[in-house]
């Protein structure tokens, strides 16, 4: 969990300056995601070795954390809404595939895990899995932008990532409950 931390971490700052680099709605929305994975998987790291409750707890909170990146995204659509200008599609495309090897490197070191620790765990590896989906959709909208000068594929695709990430939260939130009714059974 530290090392999926870490690299969401790093990319982070890749992903972010690239996005205000170019101006891209799902380059800044995946951002600010790298950020959001690498605390919560700092967290679940420190959170692994609690009570039943005290996950579940947690899990909850954490329910909520996976809301923040659609939160922020849908403050930077608002923005692109106002003036649709195409990010450049090479650069956009060439940082989705970066973000896709680290997404996708989390994920499969995500999945052995996924079902050790709760909601906790699967937290986890549900945003890495939604985050490499993501990536694959970044990828797609700078294809189509370099043939469709438009802001339009970068903007359904920064709002397509805040809605995995609200299915993702409600996800978790059920499987924390369920922890919940547990712990105090």
């Amino acid at each position: 969990m530290i090392a999926v931390a870490i690299l969401n971490l790093a990319y982070f700052g890749v992903e972010f300056g690239m996005a205000l680099a170019i101006g891209s709605v799902s380059l800044f929305a995946d951002s600010i995601d790298f950020l959001e994975d690498a605390a919560v998987n700092l967290l679940i790291s420190l959170a692994l070795g609690w009570g039943l409750a005290a996950r579940a707890r947690l899990g909850m909170a954490l329910a909520g954390v996976l809301l923040i990146p659609g939160i922020a995204t849908l403050l930077a659509a608002w923005e692109k809404f106002m003036a649709p200008l195409p990010p450049a599609p090479i650069p956009l495309s060439v940082t989705g595939l970066g973000a896709f090897a680290v997404n996708f490197s989390c994920a499969f070191m995500l999945a052995r895990v996924r079902v050790h620790g709760g909601s906790l765990t699967r937290a986890a590896f549900l945003s890495a899995r939604n985050d490499v989906l993501a990536n694959i959709a970044i990828v797609a909208a700078g294809v189509v932008t370099a043939f469709w000068r438009s802001g339009w594929p970068d903007l359904i695709v920064g709002l397509g990532i805040a809605a995995l990430n609200a299915g993702a939260a409600r996800e978790v939130w059920g499987a924390a409950r369920e922890e919940h009714v547990d712990a105090r059974a």
